[in-house]
Formats: structure tokens, C-alpha cells, sequence
């Protein structure tokens, strides 16, 4: 491929770690936790999110926490390739909202020698596969799934239940738009939905 060798060759190994898991579960957090941790060990980092995901900044990546780190906003999965020359750790945020094309740049950076921090829910609001995380968990070296806590029951929640009735894919909003439910709680909110 033209587009692996706008990337400089390095002897060291890479390798890509996943976070994912619902919404409020803590994974944007986890992201500028360990990027901070690279920059602190005088690594060149640079940090990628989707142009769309706008909602806390056009130019940051920003936790539900309010913690941020800058970023560069791309198009598209194979920008990533063009802009990350030079660098040691590529951080990307929102994940899910990249093209398919996400797990192949990944996986020509890891190739690279780099290290490669990717975030994104691992499933929409109808609890299906989203986007290119699938991909990307089969073809990690590690997957770290957090969890946020249901609304409803206080248990573990691995669900992002839109609460609005838009069946667009993508709706982005927070807490006014979804909330984070277990497997029991967000199974009985669908079947209320479709009753």
C-alpha cells in the first residue's frame, strides 16, 4: 500500500491496545490517562478524533470527567496515516464513527514500530457491533472493556441505550440523549420500545 511508506520504518515493535465498552463507562478517560503517561516518559504522542465529535470541543478530546487533551479533528481513518509521521504513540478517540479503513491504518502503524491507543464503543444504541471496533478487538494485542453503572439497577452496565425515539445511527448527545444499562435493564427498555 502508497500510504505505508509515508510512515518512517523503526526497529522497535508495535502493537495496538483497545478500550471500549458503553457510554460513561470511563474510556476517554483510560485514552488521556495513558497518553499523559506516554508524555511523561518523553514519548512523542499525537491524538486523532473524528471531525464530527464536536460535543465538548473542535480540537480536544474531552472526558465525561471534564479531564482533556488535545487532538488533531481528521475526516477520515486514512488521515491518520498521513499525519502521524514521526511520533512514538498514536492515540484515537470515538473510534466507532471512523470508516472500516480504521483497522487497516492501525495495523500499518502498529507495523511501523508504533504504539496505537484506540477508543470507541464497542456497540450502537440497538446493542449491535459498531463500526470498525469489531475489527480492531480481533486484531488488537489488548482489549480492555470498561463498564459504566446502570441508571436503573446500580449492576455493571455494557449497554448505551438511546433514550430519544431518532433511529439514526449516529445521534451524538450525552445524558439527555442516552444512558448506560445493564443486559436486563436495557432488554426490558427495548421491549417497552417496541410494545
Amino acid at each position: 500500500m502508497f500510504l505505508e511508506d509515508t510512515i518512517k520504518s523503526s526497529d522497535r515493535g508495535g502493537w495496538i491496545e483497545v478500550i471500549t465498552g458503553s457510554m460513561f463507562s470511563g474510556k476517554t478517560e483510560e485514552l488521556i490517562r495513558r497518553l499523559n503517561r506516554a508524555r511523561i516518559a518523553r514519548l512523542r504522542v499525537e491524538i486523532f478524533k473524528p471531525k464530527m465529535e464536536v460535543r465538548y470541543s473542535e480540537e480536544e478530546v474531552v472526558s465525561h470527567d471534564e479531564n482533556s487533551i488535545h487532538s488533531t479533528p481528521v475526516d477520515s481513518a486514512s488521515n491518520i496515516l498521513l499525519l502521524a509521521s514521526d511520533v512514538d504513540v498514536v492515540g484515537v478517540d470515538e473510534a466507532q464513527f471512523f470508516d472500516k479503513g480504521l483497522v487497516e491504518v492501525c495495523n500499518v502503524l502498529a507495523n511501523k514500530g508504533m504504539r496505537v491507543i484506540v477508543t470507541g464503543l464497542d456497540m450502537d444504541f440497538r446493542g449491535e457491533p459498531f463500526g470498525p471496533i469489531p475489527g480492531l478487538v480481533a486484531t488488537a494485542e489488548y482489549v480492555t472493556k470498561v463498564h459504566a453503572i446502570c441508571v436503573r439497577c446500580g449492576s455493571l452496565a455494557n449497554y448505551s441505550h438511546r433514550t430519544s425515539d431518532e433511529e439514526k445511527l449516529v445521534v451524538l448527545g450525552e445524558t439527555n440523549n442516552y444512558e448506560p444499562l445493564c443486559r436486563k435493564c436495557f432488554m426490558e427498555a427495548t421491549r417497552k420500545k417496541t410494545d
